[in-house]
């Protein structure tokens, strides 16, 4: 493999590693947030992205559009608004989890909800268009070390940064009152508050640094990259890898990560591969934070505290079952049912874009039941299911396209049936790490190979190009094409409410609510686990591949990581365990965009996130306890009614012994 001229000299290996600092400190930033946060809160926060995203975006408000000196603005947005909307999430959402006695996966799709709604009220502010003009905290400009070695004076400023935070920290947590207070909360929460120790204070002081670090973040690499809603808060999250090395424990460990990957990255751009290999070798020298984050999060199979999936509709399940069966969930159930039916028919009607719009429905919530299949039926968290979606839509316009070597071209209808089997066992990239992992660890490995995915697949040009991707001739109108989606959803709804009523679905039940007990009950709950993944990659595939057919094009956007994130959030808020919510869930996140603004789906979903702690279940187990109530309500009323006029009670049943007899002497005197 061919090297850079003087690729062994070392003043060049000094000016790379020189280079690579810039990245390397805004990792290492990123890190300290995230562990900062963690060890006061017992909360990674996912939306750390988000939080650096919205700061940035603000400090370009206050300077290109208001005209404020960038330091005032910048200690506007870093020392006030930042903290604040820490201290906000701290009050609003996360303590009322924390005295609720919320678990760990309710916590983990609140921060998601907050990552949502955050970047939804970006889309609606400032739109998706990128932005090239954010301003800068410190000049770029050049000075020369020792030896004649470049430096930038931000990436001076931005290591020194890091350095100040990271022994501000250290001191803070060794020698100080609070820094015991910190230890005392990380050891034990509930004692400490026994012991006197303010752990909501503490907890809040935690989430305004991280907020502050994380706006930090925001502000230095904006100026380095177009400010857009999903490009800079996936590349925080995609840092995530520093602190994951750290165990989420240790900020010395974050740094050295950070600042290694960040060198290493750079170093790596001395090789120049020949051939058609140059574009993954990029792709592996501008990822590498994706990749550090699947090998950190694969080396370890525990984070903080273990997890099972989000609540379904279990609990709602068994308070909706009275004395008369399952009368409340039927109900609920013919109620979702109905609204489905209607909402997926109306779209028969519709012409032009609006018809083009509803093609998105049907195949959205095909992708939507993967995640009821894994998550809801299985209890594993899955933020990864989009990867899937776009390996169908991809793999259908490869087959098609005859661009599979030793394959010829392929009609459509055979190469999404191809595409879809090809991708069934790729779901073994999730299910086979499953097997030893739960919880948070389950959740970032499955982001993780989903982003992996996105970033060395579908975003590189030696897979995406000179693609075909078109309808079958008897499907070449919409209408024909929408119903011929309505019945492969139909099918795919019939399967997965089939599997669940079966033996495989109490096993899966059995799984979910109970990992250990089903072990213990005999269950082979390493093969249900790589089930639910395979079948859930199946039919995520399966709805990206008539997306992409839908469309009549690959789209990279379409499979993004965030998007996994929206579509995780949107079925846990519409019931993880009802094949019916997700339709719903589908035609919420459409209808709403379509019929309103870009980014309204997003903000409703994130809101309807934050609310998850207070209504278990999701919108289904709401509505499935509303129909308890009522139908409780109505038998009471209908029992005491049916008392009063058909079995009047018996006077004779409320007199003592004394009143019996003597009311036998009064009818034997009755003459």
């Amino acid at each position: 493999m061919p090297l850079l001229a003087d690729a062994g000299s070392l003043s060049l290996t000094i000016d790379l590693a020189i280079a690579g600092l810039a990245v390397g400190s805004a990792a290492a930033l990123s890190g300290i947030g995230l562990v900062t946060t963690y060890r006061a809160t017992g909360v990674l926060n996912l939306a750390q992205g988000a939080q650096a995203m919205i700061i940035a975006y603000l400090l370009r408000e206050l300077v290109v559009v208001w005209h404020w000196p960038v330091v005032p603005a910048a200690a506007f947005c870093l020392l006030l608004v930042a903290p604040a909307l820490g201290v906000g999430l701290e009050l609003g959402v996360f303590r009322p989890l924390q005295r609720r006695g919320a678990g760990p996966a309710e916590t983990m799709v609140a921060t998601i909800g907050v990552f949502i709604l955050l970047t939804g009220a970006v889309v609606l502010i400032w739109g998706t268009g990128p932005y090239a003009d954010a301003p800068s905290l410190v000049p770029s400009t050049p000075f020369t070390l020792p030896g004649g070695h470049p430096v930038r004076l931000d990436t001076a400023v931005q290591l020194g940064v890091v350095l100040a935070l990271s022994l501000l920290v250290a001191l803070v947590t060794r020698y100080t009152p609070f820094g015991l207070q910190l230890r005392a909360v990380v050891d034990d929460r509930r004692l400490a508050e026994l012991s006197g120790v303010n752990a909501g204070r503490v907890s809040a002081i935690g989430w305004a640094f991280g907020s502050f670090v994380a706006g930090l973040v925001g502000v230095l690499l904006a100026p380095n990259l177009l400010l857009d809603p999903y490009g800079l808060s996936l590349l925080v999250m995609e840092t995530m890898a520093v602190a994951v090395a750290g165990r989420l424990r240790s900020v010395g460990v974050a740094v050295a990560v950070g600042l290694g990957l960040g060198v290493a990255g750079s170093e790596l751009t001395r090789l120049r591969p020949g051939g058609q290999i140059l574009p993954l070798v990029q792709a592996f020298q501008s990822n590498l934070f994706v990749i550090a984050l699947l090998v950190v999060v694969l080396l370890q199979s525990h984070l903080g505290s273990g997890a099972q999936a989000p609540p379904a509709r279990a609990a709602g399940k068994r308070q909706g079952r009275n004395q008369s069966g399952n009368v409340p969930e039927r109900a609920a159930s013919a109620v979702a049912a109905m609204a489905c039916t209607v909402l997926l028919l109306m779209p028969l009607g519709f012409r032009g874009s609006d018809l083009r719009n509803a093609l998105q429905v049907p195949a959205l919530a095909l992708v939507l039941l993967s995640v009821v299949v894994v998550t809801g039926y299985g209890g594993q968290i899955s933020l990864g299911q989009a990867g899937y979606a776009g390996m169908g839509a991809l793999g259908t316009a490869l087959l098609m396209s005859g661009k599979v070597p030793g394959v010829p071209a392929m009609p459509a209808v055979p190469a999404l049936l191809c595409a879809v089997l090809v991708t069934v066992p790729l779901g073994l990239l999730t299910g086979w790490p499953a097997i030893r992992r739960r919880g948070l660890a389950l959740a970032l490995v499955t982001f993780a190979v989903g982003t992996a995915m996105s970033r060395f697949v579908f975003d590189q040009p030696y897979a995406t190009t000179g693609l075909l991707l078109d309808r079958p001739g008897f499907l070449t109108d919409d209408r024909a094409f929408y119903a011929a989606e309505l019945a492969l959803l139909a099918l795919g709804v019939v399967i997965v409410h089939n599997l669940h009523r079966g033996r495989l679905g109490r096993a899966l039940t059995a799984l979910r609510d109970h990992e250990a007990g089903a072990s213990a009950a005999g269950l082979n709950v390493p093969w249900l686990k790589v089930f639910a993944f395979m079948t859930g990659a199946g039919l995520a595939a399966l709805g990206g591949g008539l997306m992409g057919l839908g469309g009549r094009a690959f789209n990279s956007a379409t499979f993004d990581p965030l998007q996994g994130l929206i579509w995780f959030a949107t079925v846990v808020v519409a019931g993880a365990d009802s094949a019916l919510g997700a339709v719903l869930a589908a035609a919420l996140l459409v209808g709403l965009d379509a019929g309103t603004t870009q980014g309204v789906s997003t903000v409703v979903v994130g809101a309807l996130a934050l609310m998850i702690g207070r209504m278990p279940g999701g919108l289904a187990g709401r509505l499935s306890q509303l129909s308890t109530a009522s139908l409780s309500t109505a038998s009471l009323s209908t029992a005491s009614l049916s008392t009063t006029l058909v079995a009047p009670p018996t006077p004779s049943a409320e007199l003592t012994p004394l009143g019996h007899r003597a009311r036998a002497r009064i009818e034997r005197a009755r003459p």
